[in-house]
């Protein structure tokens, strides 16, 4: 039975990954409505912080190095996470709602120490074995409502608002940037998001290219000024299209590598259109109430997909296909179903929609 007791302090943990972190916050909002006088901290990646850093309903933020400690880890040194789940223990937090439900993040739970330890019974890699109160909760239900459920159950009303706050920093370098022809802030961009470390579930780089190409000769209401391409450094080589493009097209904006998790949130946020393949990109999207328009091959997006936009995605999935993203053959011919003609209509309507 969830406990009656009012807590002072509070842990969410949610390390990873930068599309779930986006996710979560329906489940910070629900904790902060519940308690609104506790200190509600959030166990996040170091590299996701500022995802998060700047949402009202947070009292602070626990990095988590997953790079320092895993390195320290592999020379066979547990000095450094034995001091930092030391650390988390003293924090004494007495809730602790693990949103993770992996045995990486049922251990943070258990370093805590706190008397009541939520999560899932159903959690995977034995993490529920970090718990104090555990919750079945079904695994069919969407990654969001989930974490709603299982709060639910703990004795916390859900609320389901995804709205993210970009940092007043990263908001204010996007005001002052230059792009070449001016601010961002004061044109009209769709942004594209055109890779995925799983190469089933990357839409090829030629067909982005020549949707580009076809949104930059729109006129009329559903005209833009720029198309705004994002990605790590590291995943240059997967946009050899797009990057052709750019020498040749001055309205195409490159910026892989260019930019930080809040430099990204400030793009999104000021987007016309995000088209992008299954990324965080598209779930900032949802976060900060942008067009959107989501393209998937071997994903359940009505697990995953952009929270409530499910109208959104252009997917097809044979009737006995499986959906298995690491089937890289089975995952690029259901990306090669998509065709630019729909996903530009699909574009041209949302920017119609919103002009």
């Amino acid at each position: 039975m969830p406990s009656t007791a009012r807590p002072n302090r509070i842990l969410m943990i949610r390390p990873s990954a930068l599309g779930d972190v986006c996710k979560s916050v329906p489940a910070l909002v629900s904790l902060r409505r519940a308690f609104p006088d506790a200190v509600i901290d959030w166990l996040v990646q170091d590299s996701f912080a500022p995802a998060i850093a700047a949402h009202p309903a947070l009292s602070g933020v626990v990095p988590f190095s997953r790079k320092g400690l895993g390195a320290s880890m592999s020379r066979l040194n547990p000095g450094p996470s034995l001091a930092w789940m030391n650390e988390l223990r003293g924090r004494k937090y007495d809730l602790v709602f693990d949103m993770q439900g992996l045995a990486r993040s049922g251990l943070f739970a258990f370093a805590t120490r706190a008397p009541r330890r939520v999560g899932f019974a159903n959690a995977r890699e034995l993490g529920w074995l970090g718990y104090t109160e555990r919750h079945l909760v079904g695994l069919e239900l969407h990654s969001v409502d989930r974490m709603l459920e299982m709060l639910k159950l703990a004795g916390v009303p859900p609320v389901a608002e995804m709205k993210l706050y970009t940092p007043e920093a990263d908001r204010a370098a996007f005001l002052a940037s230059d792009s070449g022809s001016g601010s961002l802030a004061h044109q009209r961009y769709v942004l594209i998001a055109p890779t995925s470390r799983w190469v089933g579930k990357r839409w090829p780089c030629e067909r982005f290219a020549e949707l580009a190409r076809d949104l930059l000769m729109m006129t009329g209401l559903a005209a833009i000024d720029r198309v705004v391409v994002v990605g790590s450094a590291s995943e240059r080589e997967q946009c050899g299209a797009l990057l052709e493009l750019g020498r040749s097209e001055p309205r195409v904006l490159e910026l892989l590598g260019k930019t930080s998790v809040g430099g990204l949130m400030a793009l999104v946020e000021s987007a016309s259109l995000v088209v992008a393949n299954d990324s965080a990109a598209l779930h900032m999207a949802v976060g900060f109430d942008r067009s959107l328009i989501a393209l998937y091959g071997p994903t359940r997006v009505d697990t995953v997909g952009p929270y409530g936009r499910k109208a959104n995605v252009v997917q097809h999935v044979g009737p006995e296909e499986a959906l298995d993203h690491k089937n890289d053959a089975a995952g690029r011919a259901m990306m090669d179903r998509i065709s630019v003609g729909e996903v530009f209509e699909r574009c041209r309507a949302e920017l119609m929609s919103r002009s």
